[in-house]
């Protein structure tokens, strides 16, 4: 039974306690039927599951009665996810990151893609990344040129999640000089003229991922989020909402691998007694529940930061990304030992996880990165 007492911690309310139990049995009784053979096909259904079981209503605002994303539930969500399949976190997660532009800047009209993400009939990415600027966002290339009531587009986006399945992007292009203050931010129909998956990457825990091409994809000024040169502002304060909920996810997967392995150190026998009983084992078990427990109060420090009105929550998301991420890999890794063979048994539960977690320190900010996040907001005070 997976430890619930942070559920009484003071940073929740009885409505966050009420989520993570339903959500927890929903996910006990839906996930197992999912077939995780074809990646892209799993990740549909489970988008349509999670919409049909009302889970999506979190992931982006009411386009009908628009208000501020609920973090701690965002939190709860991806945690309990992540905790049960990771591919179902991932799908629940892209909904979220992918329509985050339009939740917080999009216009009445733009809101309209929201009905449908949030009902689990659409599939939304974020493309951001390019091949030459991941970290540093302000060095990317793609260009989208004015053209009376237009923008053609062109340039490359990598590893965008959902890349390929997607029905709907948010795209970040310069439109005016270099640096920050020439980036702005569009909504671009996956099914736009021009716009074409020049390639698909696999990665070590399979998630529907591609490499993407713009060239000369037209369109209308309504489509472009914010004013022309908010696009920087707008992605950082996107990213500013969800990081907390990649930390979240990172605890998930620790959550799970330290589950199984008290299950395994209970029943598994060694020298005539449970391998509980040695010493060295309970300093290991000790150390995971640790990293775990901090892990999950740098979490949710920053949600509730975010749910209180703080405008910016940079440097509480970053700590919490980089421990979380971090700690949870270190936590895996010591499952993966105390299960000896059975750990790296392709299939097997903790083996799926030590690939599921490596990615969680690269995307949306490296650990390094978070580091000098930290310390340039610690220096600024």
């Amino acid at each position: 039974m997976p430890d619930r007492s942070f559920l009484d911690w003071p940073f929740f309310e009885p409505r966050h306690r009420e989520l993570a139990e339903a959500l927890d049995a929903w996910c006990a009784a839906n996930l197992s039927a999912i077939d995780h053979e074809d990646t892209d096909a799993a990740c549909v259904a489970l988008v349509r599951m999670l919409g049909e079981g009302g889970w999506l209503r979190h992931s982006a605002v009411d386009p009908d009665a628009p208000g501020a994303l609920d973090v701690r539930s965002l939190c709860l969500i991806r945690e309990t996810l992540a905790r049960h399949d990771g591919l179902a976190d991932f799908a629940f997660a892209m909904q979220g990151l992918g329509t985050g532009a339009l939740s917080l800047f999009g216009s009445p009209e733009q809101r309209g893609w929201l009905r449908k993400t949030r009902a689990g009939a659409a599939l939304s990415a974020f493309a951001l990344s390019e091949p030459r600027s991941g970290s540093d966002v302000a060095n990317m290339e793609t260009v989208a040129r004015r053209e009376g009531d237009s923008y053609l587009i062109d340039g490359e986006k990598t590893w965008i999640s959902n890349g390929g399945i997607a029905n709907v992007y948010t795209l970040f292009a310069r439109t005016g000089g270099p640096g920050a203050k020439g980036i702005s931010a569009f909504i671009v129909p996956a099914d736009s003229p021009g716009l074409t998956v020049a390639e698909r990457l696999e990665t070590v825990a399979p998630h529907p991922l591609a490499r993407l091409k713009f060239e000369g994809v037209r369109v209308p000024v309504s489509a472009r989020i914010g004013e022309e040169g908010a696009g920087f502002r707008i992605a950082m304060s996107v990213l500013d909402v969800f990081l907390s909920t990649v930390a979240a996810a990172a605890l998930g997967f620790a959550r799970r691998a330290l589950d199984e392995t008290l299950a395994r150190v209970r029943d598994r026998e060694l020298f005539g007694a449970p391998l509980f009983d040695l010493q060295m084992v309970q300093g290991h078990i000790a150390e995971m529940a640790l990293d775990v427990d901090a892990a999950a109060l740098l979490v949710y420090r920053a949600a509730w930061t975010k749910d209180m009105g703080a405008p910016r929550v940079t440097r509480e998301a970053a700590m919490a990304k980089l421990y979380a991420t971090d700690r949870a890999q270190v936590v895996i890794d010591k499952a993966v030992q105390l299960h000896g063979g059975d750990g790296v048994r392709k299939g097997g539960v903790v083996e799926s996880l030590y690939r599921e977690i490596r990615a969680l320190r690269i995307y949306e900010g490296a650990s390094d990165v978070q580091k000098v996040v930290i310390a340039r907001h610690t220096i600024g005070g």
